[in-house]
């Protein structure tokens, strides 16, 4: 499946953005779909997944209590609403999907995913 990740800008400290990942012509209802991040020099890391079936979700502990993971429109969007935005949560942030379910360990691991988006650069100045 083609994704579509969109929502990113610059925010100061403190702030809050929303992430937008969308996949034209289809819902995503059927499919586990998490979130990436990548800052220079570093690997992706995990952030948020919100997985299939059910609505089982799971957050990078650097993220609980700040971001929120969730389905919307009709299942066609998957929006990481990010509040409390700190520095270090610079990055570009992809989605990603997997039609099906994820185990709970596998989640984690981008090799788990088959569909990734474009990527969105969200940028926190201090």
């Amino acid at each position: 499946v083609q994704l579509q990740a969109s929502g990113g800008g610059l925010v100061q400290a403190g702030g809050s953005l929303g992430l937008s990942c969308t996949a034209p012509r289809r819902t995503l209802h059927n499919f586990t779909v998490g979130w990436f991040r990548q800052s220079p020099g570093k690997e992706r890391e995990f952030v948020a997944v919100t997985r299939w079936p059910g609505a089982d979700t799971d957050y990078t502990d650097s993220v609980k209590g700040r971001f929120t993971i969730y389905r919307a429109n009709a299942r066609k969007t998957v929006t990481l609403q990010m509040s409390n935005l700190k520095p270090e949560d610079t990055a570009v942030y992809y989605c990603a999907a997997k039609r099906g379910s994820i185990s709970r360990s596998d989640v984690l691991n981008p090799a788990a995913y088959d569909s990734w988006g474009q990527g969105t650069q969200v940028t926190v100045s201090s």
